[in-house]
Formats: structure tokens, sequence, C-alpha cells
């Protein structure tokens, strides 16, 4: 299933049908069940999708469609999914705190060599 490029900002719930090769009604229905499938509404109350939602949509249908997923089996592949990008995300943060703590330490100790360094220049200038 090859998907359309995607070009604009916004996008209505028809040119999202056109673009997915799914049905208006498929598209509303999968709201309902994906919690991460939210479009943001007009002031008409008619449905924005932004690209992001888009690729959301065909990563569902691809899950759905052609992996051949349940519904139930494919929201639990996207909490999966958010739970190893949040053991991720945990580790990028432990690690910056060590290097954040490692880098106060250097740092002090180069403050200090400084500090000695500039006062054996100034003991030789005198």
């Amino acid at each position: 299933m090859k998907a359309k490029e995607i070009k604009k900002l916004y996008y209505s719930i028809g040119e999202v049908s056109e673009i997915t090769g799914l049905k208006q009604y498929v598209l509303r229905y999968w709201e309902t069940e994906f919690s991460s499938l939210r479009p943001a509404k007009n002031k008409a109350g008619n449905r924005t999708y932004r690209k992001v939602d888009i690729q959301l949509i065909n990563q569902i249908k691809i899950l759905l469609y052609e992996k051949k997923f349940t519904i139930k089996g494919a929201k639990q592949y996207f909490k999966d999914m958010d739970k190893v990008g949040e053991a991720s995300d945990k580790t990028v943060q432990n690690i910056v705190k060590i290097s954040s703590t490692a880098d106060v330490k250097i740092l002090k100790d180069l403050k200090t060599s400084l500090d000695d360094l500039l006062k054996t220049i100034n003991e030789f200038k005198d």
C-alpha cells in the first residue's frame, strides 16, 4: 500500500480519507479506539488532521490490514512502544545526570588547576 505524499499543514477528514484510502467512518471509529489519534477541530467543529495524525493512521492501517493485528493487539502494540520510549527517555535523563555530575567535577578541577597556574604566573611576574 503506497500512501500519497503529505504536503499541507492541516487536512480535512475527506482529504485524509483520500490520502489513506480509508472511509471517513473508519477514521472516526479509530479516534474512539486509539487515544493517541485525536485530531484538533476548527471553529466549525471539523476535524483538522496534521501530518503526524496521518502518519499514525498509516501505522494503524499497516498493523490492522497488513500485519493482521486486532484492534486490541494494535492498542497493546502502541502501549508497549510508549513504554519502550519512556524507558529510553529515562536512560537519557540518567546519562545526562551522570555526565552533568562528572562535568561539574571536571570543571571544579579545571578551575583549581587554572587558579594554581595563575598564582604561579603571578609569582614569576613579581
